[in-house]
Parts: structure tokens; sequence; C-alpha cells
């Protein structure tokens, strides 16, 4: 199916998103805010049972395997099934996957092959989570309400997985260690909770299907990649899909053992770790209220090539001034505001671009793609660091990621102006 090129955003009546998306968006900011959780948490455990900088990193492997694995056959499912059932049944196996998780915490029987499962299961619910979650916006929010709708769902997941969630984890897990996964398991329950509230059945939250489903391995594969094979045709998702999986690389291949480098060269100690994550939250707060206005007045090319440059430049400055805590702290800020706009401005982009039939397929493409950077970005993030010391990696991915985000601009500058985007 042919796409559009056009990013024209919303006509200039806009009506508010509704009380179906208040409950999706309920149910997501407590998902996050466990993801939050998890993400001090799970860090903070490996380095009390490893020092091992590749074995830590191996947490965020562990986090990104599954989007590289099953992100594929998980866009066939999203596109296939009721919407709102799998985000139910995936919020319950990943809430007994956590409840699982605490009793062992409890019985102080974790080891880190452990920690390794629990990621990758948790990511790997998330590959259909994610994907239905993303793919209802559209069913539930008028389109002239895209923008808001998924600033207020960014604000939420940067509140929750960056700014609540990381201190709070690191709290829970300095009180008392089973508690972090305790309070994840009850707010993925509330989350499962939240979305059964969602009024309509499998004909609402069904996308529409083709005369003929695919049949045999060669229809599913065709049917698996159709996502990637539009993708990889069109002028302005391709590059949003390049940059965005460049910069989970890069990123990826710093943040990795941030909870390292916190330590032993910004000197804030393992306590500070969390405070750190939060201060970098605090950017993305910012960014999160901002980029519905910012993205509407500016068009998705400025945000585009202001984001990709900027956010590339900061993440080497880290490296480069990396002994300075408020220095790297100031960065952080500006990262991860560039990153709340970007994500705003791409989740809108793609949800106008890509019929409903389709939005399962590409949208878990898309983090096949971006998502499978990270566990090569932390891979390499391990060996990087272990080799040339904690602000390496920091020089090597804000340096790739720059060189990268310029051999981008000139086809960014071929995207429609704001005035027609």
């Amino acid at each position: 199916m042919a796409l559009t090129t056009e990013l024209a955003p919303a006509p200039p009546a806009r009506p508010g998103p509704g009380r179906d998306f208040r409950y999706l968006l309920s149910a997501y900011s407590m998902q996050t805010l466990g993801e939050g959780v998890l993400l001090a948490t799970l860090p903070l455990l490996a380095s009390q049972l490893t020092t091992d900088p590749r074995l830590i990193s191996g947490v965020v492997l562990a986090e990104g395997l599954p989007w590289l694995l099953l992100a594929l056959p998980g866009g066939v499912i999203v596109d296939r099934f009721d919407r709102r059932r799998l985000m139910l049944g995936t919020q319950a196996v990943q809430a007994v996957l956590l409840l699982t998780i605490a009793l062992l915490a409890s019985l102080h029987l974790t080891r880190i092959w452990m920690i390794y499962l629990l990621a990758f299961g948790l990511n790997a619910g998330d590959i259909l989570f994610t994907g239905a979650s993303r793919a209802v916006i559209p069913t539930v929010v008028p389109t002239a309400a895209l923008e808001r709708a998924n600033g207020r769902s960014v604000t939420a997941e940067t509140l929750g997985r960056q700014f609540i969630g990381p201190p709070l984890g690191s709290a829970l897990f300095a009180f008392l260690l089973p508690l972090p996964f305790w309070v994840d398991a009850l707010a993925y329950l509330g989350s499962l909770l939240l979305i059964s509230r969602i009024r309509g059945g499998a004909d609402r939250f069904r996308p529409e299907r083709g005369p003929r489903a695919a049949q045999g391995v060669r229809g599913m594969l065709a049917e698996a990649t159709e996502g990637l094979r539009l993708l990889a045709r069109h002028p302005v998702l391709r590059v949003i899909v390049a940059l965005a999986a460049a910069s989970n690389f890069c990123v990826t291949m710093a943040q990795s053992v941030l909870v390292l480098f916190a330590d032993q060269v910004l000197h804030v100690g393992k306590s500070g770790y969390g405070v750190l994550l939060a201060m970098m939250a605090i950017g993305g707060v910012v960014g999160a209220l901002a980029s519905g206005r910012v993205v509407e007045r500016f068009g998705a090319r400025a945000v585009a090539i202001t984001v990709s440059t900027v956010g590339s430049a900061s993440l080497l400055a880290v490296g480069l001034f990396g002994r300075q805590t408020v220095v790297v702290a100031a960065l952080f800020c500006v990262w991860s505001a560039g990153l709340s706009l970007w994500n705003v401005m791409a989740q809108s982009v793609s949800q106008r671009l890509v019929p409903d039939e389709l939005r399962g397929r590409v949208g878990t493409g898309t983090r096949m793609i971006c998502f499978g950077a990270i566990p090569l970005g932390a891979l390499a993030g391990g060996f990087v660091a272990a080799s040339y010391g904690l602000r390496a990696p920091w020089l090597v991915g804000g340096l790739v990621n720059l060189v990268v985000a310029l051999v981008f601009v000139p086809a960014m500058l071929r995207w429609p102006s704001k005035e027609s985007a």
C-alpha cells in the first residue's frame, strides 16, 4: 500500500484526546513508572553481583535482544488480533514475571542470569504492549489531537521512566532489595485494570484485514516484512528510523556503563546514580511538556535536524568534560529534552502516514531496527569501556552519532517545510 509523504498537521479545530485515551495514558503512566524503577534497580543489582563492565552491560543487551529477534512476528500479531486484549494479556504475564523475581529476591536467590532473563522477558512482552498501545492511539484519539496526545504520552513516559522511577528504584533498592520488584508488580497490575476500562470490543481494536490473510511460511514472511519494505521506500520514515537507530547505538554505548561512570569518574556513588538519572529526566520533562506545541510550530524537518545534531554533540561533550558533574548533568538535560521532542515528532508523523492495518508491523519494524541497535551498542560500550576507560564510550558514541546526523541533513532538508509540514 502506498504511503503519502504529506506531513500536514492537524486542521484548525482541535478536539481533546477523549476518555479512552485518558485510561490508556494512565495505564501507560503506571507501566513506565515500573520501567523507571527497573531502570535503576537492575544495573544496581547487577553491580552488586559483579564489577565486570561486560557483564553489567549484558543487562542492556538482554533488554534489547527481544526487539532484534521478535519484533517482526510481534508486528504481525499486533495487526491480526484485538489490540486491547493483547495489552491485557501482556501486562498480566509481565506482572507474573515480576512477582516471581520479587519472591526470589526476597529469598536472596537472585543471580546475574536471572536479571538477564527478567530483562529479556519484560521487553519481549513490551513488543506486543508497545506496538498495540501506539497503534491504538489513532483509534481512540481524533487526528487533530495526535500531537497533544503523543506529547502527553511522552511526558508520562519521561516522568515515570526517567524522573520518578529511577530515584524511587534507587531508594527502594537501598532500603530493602525486594521492594522495587514488588512495587513494579503492583504497577503492572494497576495498568492492567486501567486498560480493562477502555470501551469497545474486537470490532474496534482489531484492524481491518485484506481480502486474504497470508498463507504458508512465505506468506507469513512477506506479511511480517511488509512494514520494513514500506519504511525502506518512504523518504521521510526511513530517515527517521536510520537516525533513531544510530542514536540508540551511540547513546547505549555510553549509558550501558553509566552506573560505573557515575561511581568511578563522577564520584557521586551508587546513591547518586539514581539522582543523576533524575537530573537527566528534568530536560526530558521540559521537552515533553513543550513538545506538542514545538512540533506543531516548527514542523518535523526543523525538529529532526536540530535534535539530531545538538543531541549527538551533547554526548560528545560528556566525554570531553566527563569529570565535571554539573556540566554532565546539564548535558544530560539537553539530550533528554531533545529526545522528548524527537519522540513526539516521530510518533505523530508515523501515525499520520501509516494506514491502520499496517501500524503494528511498521511500528514493530521501526522498533526492531531502533531497539535492535541497543544491544549492539551495549556490547560495544562494554568492550570500549573495558579497553579504553569509562569516558571512551561517550567520546566514540558522540562522534559517530554526530557524523551520522550530518550525513542525513541533506535528506532532511528535502522534507516539506513547516508551512506544509
